[in-house]
């Protein structure tokens, strides 16, 4: 398939008009523009990313596990490690975009720079040739009217041949015409002359305007591509970045050991091996210990049936019948 150029489809059959030439800048315009919105995007996602790092890292200070131990305790302060590491790829993710749109808003620049040259010239030239263009109409104008007053002129002379003074003024009238005629040629060809040579001059520039913003085109397109191209391999490289540091967590997760850590916790804060003994009943009065440490039971002792109680008046001092209680299980305590 033949290439097509800007040159062989932006012609016009007015020779003023410059709709082809202005179809071709309003396309650099927006190829400009289009720059300018991969640039703003590019420094946009430079800031997300920016501020993401920020906040990865002050995540990372965080507290986390703080009072964990042993292997848990390696694998949480690996995991904040890496955050903290994939924040500062993030950082240097962001530095990298900004670079980017750095070198895209230079190649715009350039490419302004070197636009404005040629359409300054190309539109110096459209003014030339607009403005011979319409002296040379003009001057096409009075050559016709002179040809018109000259045919008139030598008609006037043809109808009046009897009179001889009027005949002479009226040839005098037609030599004036004819030289005014032929000035008004010679004007309108030395016009149309100068009007060629615009046009030549416009043309050849027009050309080689058209070869140089096709190549602009060209190459604006080509860098967008590979701008965008390398912007996206810079965030597929933080995703492998990302997963290769996080691959470090997990290796540390793999090595922690549930078994080792319950063991560690009790070899560093056992307290002891002995459960505490029983409590036992105590009995006030008579101070032994329950055998079976059983508590004491609720229910209240069994009722034994003593004898009449002897009379105080006949014993001594000395019967301890009186004063002893023989019962065992005998207590004070109501029940």
């Amino acid at each position: 398939m033949k290439n097509l150029h800007f040159k062989d489809f932006f012609w016009n059959s007015d020779l003023t008009c410059t709709s082809g030439y202005d179809a071709i800048i309003q396309y650099l315009n927006d190829g400009k523009r289009t720059c300018k919105e991969v640039e703003e995007f590019m420094k946009a996602r430079a800031s997300i990313e920016e501020k993401y790092a920020k906040d990865l890292m002050g995540l990372s200070k965080k507290v986390c596990g703080h009072n964990e131990m042993n292997t848990l305790k390696k694998s949480l302060d690996m995991f904040k490690l890496q955050t903290e590491h994939v924040s500062l790829s993030h950082l240097q993710l962001a530095q990298s975009m900004r670079e980017e749109a750095k070198k895209l808003e230079e190649f715009r620049e350039k490419q302004k720079e070197i636009r404005k040259k040629t359409e300054q010239q190309m539109d110096v030239l459209h003014k030339t040739k607009s403005s011979q263009f319409k002296k040379t109409m003009d001057t096409k104008k009075t050559y016709e009217q002179k040809c018109r007053d000259k045919e008139e002129a030598d008609q006037n002379v043809n109808r009046n041949t009897n009179n001889t003074k009027q005949l002479e003024k009226l040839n005098a009238k037609a030599q004036q015409a004819k030289q005014n005629a032929e000035e008004a040629d010679r004007l309108y060809q030395q016009n149309v002359t100068t009007l060629g040579k615009a046009r030549d001059e416009w043309m050849k520039e027009h050309v080689k305007a058209c070869e140089m913003f096709e190549k602009q085109a060209l190459e604006r397109i080509n860098f967008l591509r590979n701008t965008v191209w390398t912007h996206l391999n810079q965030l597929s490289q933080q995703c492998v970045t990302s997963d290769e540091l996080y691959e470090e967590v997990r290796k540390s997760l793999e090595q922690c050991d549930v078994r080792e850590d319950i063991e560690h916790f009790v070899n560093l804060r056992q307290t002891g091996d002995k459960p505490p003994a029983p409590v036992v009943y105590e009995n006030f009065y008579s101070g032994q210990r329950s055998p079976t440490g059983a508590p004491p039971s609720r229910l209240p002792p069994p009722i034994i049936r003593r004898g009449p109680l002897p009379d105080p008046t006949n014993n001594s001092r000395d019967d301890i019948v009186y004063s002893t209680v023989q019962d065992a299980g005998y207590s004070v305590i109501q029940y």
